[in-house]
């Protein structure tokens, strides 16, 4: 009974000694949050006013956020008497054994690292990585966000892309348009290769310098293929290959040109019995 009583009395004790720190702990950690949230908001709208690339501002806000709650939480703990020696020593180990665990998403964060430091694509850049292709709409810590023509939201990590193959289409200002164009065995080459200049001439978008390239490239089983290079300005690409294609479809009838198709002849034998 003696016993029950005296715990009762260091508990009652251990009340009023912690109470109060604790209780102070807890309003620091209701308003250092707040504070956080304002102090993240201002960084921001400081990013936003000082014209920072659009692709560091997620990444920095993250970081930036991320800091100050770990500050708030350090200085949490030491008011409830916890020692940050202690505490330091604790949370290296533990951040060693998570760090092992997470490998691959620390790979990621010094991927996102890279990417914004080396720059092989930013916000708005058109790009092919990882079997997809879509403009880049943000680079986070540990992902880069894409969106597709058709407005899907595909998310890679940014250590796959940063130790892999991409393809960047916004990365110059100009592109070049291939086609491979067909007619029949028979028709007229030199017609041909007038016709194609003359679209290509009339298209405004396709570039003078360099100049559009045209030949016979090859004699193929059903049809004889030219080869048409042209320069445009790398948001004209779509928009002339199809002009382009539909152009050809159009005109080349009318010049006495046909496009040909697969066929097959078959030459049947009659035999005496």
């Amino acid at each position: 009974m003696q016993l029950n009583t005296e715990l009762v009395n260091k508990a009652i004790d251990m009340g009023f000694e912690y109470a109060p720190k604790l209780g102070s702990a807890i309003l620091v950690l209701i308003i250092g949050l707040f504070v956080v949230k304002l102090l993240s908001k201002g960084f921001e709208s400081m990013l936003n006013k000082g014209n920072t690339d659009a692709s560091l501002k997620p990444f920095l806000c993250g970081i930036v956020n991320m800091l100050l709650k770990v500050m708030l939480f350090i200085t949490v703990l030491g008011m409830i008497g916890i020692e940050m020696t202690s505490f330091i020593a604790i949370l290296g180990a533990v951040g060693l054994a998570v760090g092992m665990a997470l490998s691959g998403t620390l790979q990621n964060f010094a991927g996102g690292v890279m990417i914004l430091i080396f720059k092989p694509y930013k916000v708005g850049d058109f790009i092919e990585a990882q079997g997809y292709t879509g403009t880049v709409s943000q680079i986070q810590i540990f992902n880069t966000i894409l969106r597709t023509g058709d407005f899907k939201t595909i998310i890679i990590p940014n250590g796959s892309l940063n130790n892999s193959s991409m393809i960047n289409y916004s990365k110059e200002p100009r592109r070049r348009v291939d086609w491979t164009f067909g007619i029949a065995y028979g028709d007229d080459a030199d017609v041909a290769k007038r016709v194609l200049k003359e679209l290509c001439d009339a298209d405004d978008r396709i570039l003078k310098d360099p100049e559009v390239f045209i030949a016979l490239h090859t004699l193929a089983d059903s049809s004889v293929n030219f080869v048409v290079r042209a320069w445009v300005d790398a948001a004209n690409y779509w928009p002339v290959y199809f002009a382009m294609n539909e152009s050809v479809y159009k005109t080349f009838p009318k010049e006495n040109l046909n496009i040909p198709f697969p066929q097959m002849d078959v030459h049947v034998h009659k035999t005496d019995a």
